[in-house]
């Protein structure tokens, strides 16, 4: 089982998590017994920016082999140290059911023996960090939508010229749901995990202040498990 963690959009400098552990469970009970670490040998537990993980970069949490059979949840443990910064403003982050048993992620998915089976967890931002009224108190109740490339797709692409300085958010519907991701301001590239098989639009919104046009690419075809290269996409100047 691999196990990687990447961001969804935030409107902020930095959010840095301390990531501690990753666990799995073979049922789906609530209960807190028969969780096992399924960490990777090559993970160190830290704090990580989840700002850094766009542009289809991903962190590395676990990579082992487990036993064959039913997954009912994956569990993300997380410390004490989560903090966000706007500007110069460092801010600490309340994580009060995180930080005392971990974020179960429901996954309910039989494993096949002699199988490999990737498991992406897409922490939303936008939605994960929630200010208690005007308090000034920022809490971290982290949205994480779970995806496996067994049941779904990847799109990705470069944005070419890069457009430097300037964020650009890429993003389709799927259903009631939006998957977005901020293209990588250095590289250009972005990439869009866990889109479920199907046809879609993808929609490239560059900062207003860049100049550029929103831009749309119909007809865009996935399929699960495989990934979608929309190749070098160029914006337009705003008309």
């Amino acid at each position: 089982m691999v196990v990687r963690m990447t961001d969804a959009p935030g409107d902020y400098d930095e959010v840095n998590i301390d990531v501690q552990d990753i666990m799995m469970k073979t049922s789906s009970d609530s209960g807190d017994e028969g969780w096992v670490s399924i960490v990777s040998d090559e993970f160190t537990p830290g704090v990580y920016n989840l700002l850094d993980l766009t542009g289809g970069v991903s962190l590395l949490l676990a990579d082992n082999l487990v036993p064959a059979g039913f997954v009912g949840q994956i569990r993300l443990v997380l410390g004490d140290d989560n903090t966000l910064v706007k500007g110069d403003e460092v801010i600490e982050l309340n994580t009060p059911s995180a930080q005392q048993s971990g974020l179960k992620l429901m996954v309910n998915q039989t494993l096949q023996a002699g199988a490999t089976y990737e498991f992406l967890l897409d922490f939303d931002v936008a939605k994960s960090i929630v200010m208690a009224g005007g308090s000034g108190i920022y809490n971290l109740k982290p949205v994480i939508r779970v995806s496996a490339t067994a049941t779904s797709g990847v799109i990705k692409g470069v944005i070419d010229p890069v457009l430097e300085g300037y964020q650009v958010e890429v993003s389709v519907s799927v259903g009631d749901t939006t998957i977005a991701a901020f293209a990588n301001e250095e590289t250009g590239m972005f990439q869009l995990n866990g889109v479920p098989a199907g046809t879609y639009t993808v929609k490239l919104t560059p900062d207003v202040a860049s100049g550029k046009a929103v831009k749309t690419i119909t007809d865009v075809v996935v399929v699960n498990g495989e990934v979608k290269d929309l190749g070098a996409v160029t914006l337009d100047a705003v008309p």
